[in-house]
């Protein structure tokens, strides 16, 4: 619930630059003021190097229960993919509320004010529709309520599995049958405190004819779409073998090549890609720390954002849940792909993980510490073994999650401390939830 307060930053991170002594005014989940070098009053302080909240731009939140599981046997992303299926085929919309509300607050608690989820987890295992046939989205949305970040719900069209394949085994409780009947889903879908966006799982699970009926509908909702694009070789052959184009090529083809599309992954472009991606104004989604897990690839992100592209970040499956981490994922692997440093200035970076992010999941005002903005502020320690001596623009290439000290969302104090102030310790807790699913 949207409060009114005040807050004193120690330091804070401004469109302008870090100011030393800022007290920012909250209302109704807005910022109303901002005030350098002001009388505090009665301001609650807030320590160290004030940023605005980060953006996960792409989430599956049931994901995190693999975390420290799939370590053992090696592999590539498709065995991967089995134990992952295992995992989808035990939730149930209570098991999936009681585990992504605990993966929402570990999100909080590192610094993120919002996520978007993209949600494919619809049907029981057999594929039959609950009786509400979005209960495993409201479980989502009431998750996110209870751990306090904002969400961006991302309902995901997944119609085959694979092209011209059909749903087998636990696919089935993903998909809708056809492309009408997402839309009639859909139709019926009352997000509450959520914003509602769409998503096209890939050009694997949604067939060429069903493309720009999602797009279309994300446009007449004026909602966001997102898709995974050219995550793995295996897709962009099969892509090229059924339709004569990469999967870039078809998005564009069929309408779903817009501002409005987020490529999440784009791992596997070729240059026409990146050119395609450029001159659409789309957003590429890297997960850093999912990529590299999953043996995925390294992709172009310094080129894509030269093109013209926006850059953002997710954490995907969550084998960490780390902003800072996915910034320097970003850095790192595009040191490693070309041999040279400083590819991105930390202001672009930072972009990535705020102003961009939350621009991807239909919040535009987002990502800064500005008159206007979100209500979100996120204080991290200078003064920690990884942060002391850090210049104050260079904190998010030295920190990790362990830093972040308290966070405000919609105005509200819901980390003070290091800790969850609604729901305290999450770890125990999350410990729980993910042993009860695999029990």
């Amino acid at each position: 619930m949207p409060v009114t307060s005040d807050y004193l930053c120690e330091r804070a991170l401004l469109p302008e630059g870090v100011r030393d002594n800022v007290v920012v005014s909250c209302a109704e989940g807005t910022i109303v003021a901002v005030s350098v070098g002001a009388d505090p009053g009665a301001a609650h302080r807030l320590a160290g190097l004030v940023l605005p909240g980060f953006a996960n731009t792409h989430s599956h939140a049931f994901h995190r229960a693999l975390r420290g599981r799939t370590h053992g046997g090696g592999g590539t992303f498709w065995t991967w993919r089995e134990t992952m299926y295992q995992l989808a085929a035990r939730l149930d919309p209570d098991s999936y509320y009681r585990l992504a509300r605990l993966v929402f607050a570990e999100m909080v608690g590192a610094g993120f004010t919002s996520v978007g989820e993209f949600h494919y987890l619809h049907h029981q295992p057999d594929g039959t529709p609950y009786a509400e046939p979005n209960a495993m989205g409201h479980a989502l949305v009431r998750a996110a309520e209870d751990a306090g970040i904002r969400l961006t719900l991302l309902d995901t069209c997944y119609l085959t599995g694979g092209i011209d394949a059909p749903l087998i085994g636990v696919q089935r409780r993903f998909g809708d049958g056809d492309v009408l009947g997402w839309l009639d889903r859909m139709s019926g879908f009352g997000p509450g405190s959520a914003r509602l966006g769409a998503a096209i799982h890939s050009v694997r699970a949604v067939p060429a004819a069903a493309l720009g009926p999602v797009a279309s509908w994300a446009a007449e909702n004026d909602g966001p779409l997102h898709v995974h694009l050219s995550e793995q070789p295996a897709e962009n052959d099969a892509c090229r073998a059924a339709y004569g184009r990469t999967p870039t090529e078809l998005l564009h083809e069929h309408g779903a090549l817009t501002g409005a599309t987020v490529a999440v992954h784009a791992t596997h472009l070729t240059s026409s890609d990146i050119t395609m991606l450029g001159r659409a104004g789309a957003t590429a989604c890297f997960c850093p720390t999912t990529e590299a897990d999953l043996a995925d690839g390294i992709g172009p992100a310094r080129e894509l954002l030269d093109a013209g592209a926006a850059l953002a970040l997710g954490t995907d499956q969550h084998a960490v849940i780390d902003p800072f981490l996915e910034i320097r994922g970003l850095e790192h692997g595009e040191r490693l792909r070309t041999g040279q440093r400083g590819r991105f200035a930390p202001a672009e970076l930072l972009t990535a993980a705020t102003v961009a992010g939350h621009a991807a999941l239909g919040r535009p005002t987002g990502g800064r510490i500005a008159l206007g903005a979100p209500a979100d502020l996120v204080a991290v320690r200078t003064d920690s073994p990884r942060t002391a001596g850090s210049l104050p623009d260079q904190v998010v290439l030295t920190a990790n999650s362990s830093d972040v000290d308290s966070v405000v969302v919609d105005g509200g104090l819901l980390v003070d401390g290091g800790e969850h102030c609604r729901l305290g310790p999450v770890g125990p807790l999350l410990t729980e939830a993910i042993n009860a699913v695999w029990r």
